[in-house]
């Protein structure tokens, strides 16, 4: 037996090992096993070239638990190691043995997993004490056991072994005895070692039978070796795909609307398949559902650094021995590969996406509202993605008739082009809501588009600062003479104090809301509009609408929302209001002097016009006995606009049954 001290620098690894190289305890186990699939990946090779002579026999992966002695051991079946290979491999912390076998048989090497050299050491952040017992392939070899109790000092001696491979031991410390169930290390298994291409092997196969579990003689095989992703496309089935799919989210009742399949050797190796979910609201819901994979050896399902943050709407599996991990296989680490392969992955994406639209628009059309999100996301994070998708990305009217926005420019452009040559793209959030504005949006021959998304109001935008002279506007957010203005606009008679009159009547009748701010206004508009109708401004509203998607713009959301309440000039209703109104402080100025003293001298006379003259700047017009219809003008415009609730819809409709009385 020999001692010796483990040939690192500090006198102590592995408090580093337990506190900063590992940020998950879990990943012991995909360590260890990962490194079990490489001795058995090599002895695989070793044979294919003739190092190895006759039958390879079991080369199954175990992982056995033992709850008396409260170990939990990793077995394989490959190429074992030498005392020599032990202290090469073992007691001189991160030498790589996984490196070294790569640069020898790199023409004729299986996937070999590791890179590093520490991944045995992450056995220690869950144990007391590590014990390793090793048979080498090499003829004449002898066994050899290795042990250490967590510190750099170890104990190596020759054993006896009756089968070539290895067997790590950990001795489980108390605060982890969780891993000494099998539950636990069997979600440990399917989580990281899924689609390990050596078998897996977790106790025995277990099925009901006359009312009780009952354990088989069969190995309980816990993976896939052979994976969808590492199969030719040529080779595999709509079915196939489908299945793989539902192999990866087992709990996702939904099909992928289609899937790419990627299959890259250069200059970087990427395989893999992304599948489309249906998208269609709630962003955050759908994120971080791609499966990074390192030689089918799973790494993280937090991918936002090997692709552009709209693909991680995505579903699937991405794997390729080239994109860079950090020591512990946790996360990522940044370089040029990274972008070559995101930059792929993103072609790839729009290539299909371009490819479906113009192999069948129909049926594209019918995927439309499932992936309008992650479209959208992609060409307002993405500038070339923007560029690429900008030929397939649809608009949908109110009908459900679709069109790119060229298409949609030419069939508007005669009717929605205003006198000053801007194009006018009229579009509602809420048809229901918006009913009586598309109405006589529509009786002009207007188009409406339903833009409803939670995107579409930052692609909108995105449309205007690409596009001269293209403005988006909400049918709403004025009347629709103002929207799309074919000439001036009209101008009413009415002095500014009979208008100042009737603004004050109405904004006595306001509801109270600290949401919402109502501003009176005049608008002579045609004769069948309503009399009083509610507009919102676009460029306020809009605002507001982005502010929840963008940080920054949190002031816009905080205000209250802002309403134009416009009395129609126009309309005879309102022109009767206006001609009913009275001021008694007018009569009042006109009077006084005559009563006071009779006749005035010119001088008088001046001073009395003048004061007439402020007295009508500061009169306040009254509207006697009307104030039941200015409720219900003012009623009917709330009511058009979704916006008249609870009380006041009561007292609405009860103030129209008295009405027909």
């Amino acid at each position: 037996m020999s001692k010796g001290n483990i040939g690192v620098t500090s006198d102590n690894i592995f408090p580093v090992i337990k506190k900063f190289l590992y940020s998950d305890h879990e990943i012991f186990l995909r360590e260890l096993i990962s490194n079990a699939v490489d001795a058995t990946q090599k002895l695989k090779t070793l044979a294919s070239v003739g190092e190895v002579k006759g039958d390879l026999g079991d080369t199954r992966v175990r992982v056995i638990i033992d709850k008396k002695k409260k170990t939990l051991t990793v077995q394989d079946h490959g190429i074992g190691m030498t005392a020599d290979e032990v202290d090469r491999y073992i007691n001189q912390i991160a030498f790589s043995g996984a490196e070294e076998f790569l640069d020898k048989y790199k023409e004729k090497t299986e996937a070999i997993i590791g890179h590093f050299g520490l991944g045995f050491y992450s056995a220690f952040m869950v144990s007391d004490k590590v014990e390793i017992f090793s048979q080498s392939y090499q003829p004449d070899a002898k066994a050899v056991h290795w042990s250490c109790s967590g510190d750099p000092e170890y104990t190596m001696e020759d054993t006896i072994k009756s089968e070539r491979g290895t067997d790590i031991v950990l001795h489980i410390n108390s605060e982890f005895e969780q891993y000494l169930e099998d539950a636990t290390i069997e979600g440990l298994l399917k989580k990281y070692c899924k689609f390990l291409p050596v078998e897996i092997a977790f106790g025995k196969k277990k099925e009901w039978k006359d009312g009780k579990e009952v354990e088989l003689d069969e190995d309980n095989i816990i993976n896939d070796t052979n994976p969808a992703w590492t199969r030719k496309p040529a080779d595999l089935t709509e079915e196939d795909y489908k299945k793989f799919y539902h192999e990866l989210y087992p709990m996702q009742m939904d099909e992928p609307l289609f899937h790419i399949h990627l299959n890259v050797d250069y200059p970087f190796n990427l395989t893999g398949i992304l599948y489309f979910p249906k998208i269609k609201t709630n962003l955050d819901v759908h994120r971080n559902k791609i499966q990074l994979y390192c030689n089918q050896v799973f790494v993280t399902d937090e991918v936002e650094n090997i692709v552009p943050e709209y693909l991680t709407l995505l579903h699937g599996v991405i794997d390729s021995p080239d994109i860079p991990l950090n020591v512990s296989r946790s996360y990522l680490q940044s370089d040029n590969n990274v972008k070559k392969i995101s930059g792929h992955i993103t072609k790839k994406v729009a290539d299909k996406l371009a490819e479906m639209y113009k192999s069948d628009k129909e049926d594209f059309e019918k995927k439309w509202d499932d992936i309008k999100l992650f479209i959208q996301f992609g060409m307002l994070s993405d500038e070339k993605f923007y560029e690429r998708a900008i030929g397939f990305a649809l608009l949908k009217n109110i009908e459900g008739k679709y069109a790119t926005l060229e298409e949609y420019k030419s069939q508007i452009k005669d009717a929605q082009t205003d006198k000053d040559g801007n194009l006018i793209v009229l579009y509602t959030q809420d048809p229901d809501a918006n009913y009586t504005y598309i109405e006589r949006a529509k009786a002009k021959g207007y188009d409406v588009l339903l833009m409803d998304g939670e995107l579409d109001v930052h692609a909108m935008s995105q449309f205007e600062q690409k596009n001269e002279k293209l403005r988006f506007v909400r049918i709403d957010s004025d009347i629709i003479e103002n929207l799309i203005k074919k000439e001036d606009a009209a101008k009413d008679t009415y002095s500014d104090e009979q208008k100042e009159g009737l603004r004050k009547a109405f904004e006595a009748i306001l509801p109270a809301d600290k949401k919402l701010n109502y501003y009176v206004s005049f608008e002579a508009a045609a004769t069948d509009a309503l009399p009083v109708f509610l507009t919102q401004n676009e460029f306020m509203r809009r605002m507001k609408e982005m502010s929840a998607h963008q940080q920054g713009m949190s002031f816009y959301g905080q205000m209250p929302d802002q309403y134009n309440l416009v009395l129609n000039t126009s309309h005879p209703q309102i022109q009767a209001l206006i001609a009913k109104m009275t001021s008694e402080e007018v009569e009042e100025a006109v009077e006084k002097p005559a009563a006071e003293g009779g006749q005035t001298s010119n001088s008088d006379s001046a001073q009395t016009s003048e004061a007439v003259q402020e007295t009508v700047k500061k009169t306040v017009y009254t509207l006697s006995g009307e104030d039941e219809k200015l409720h219900q003008l003012l009623d009917i415009a709330l009511l058009a606009s979704g916006l008249l609730k609870g009380e006041a819809l009561a007292k609405f409709v009860n103030r129209s049954v008295d009405l027909l009385a």
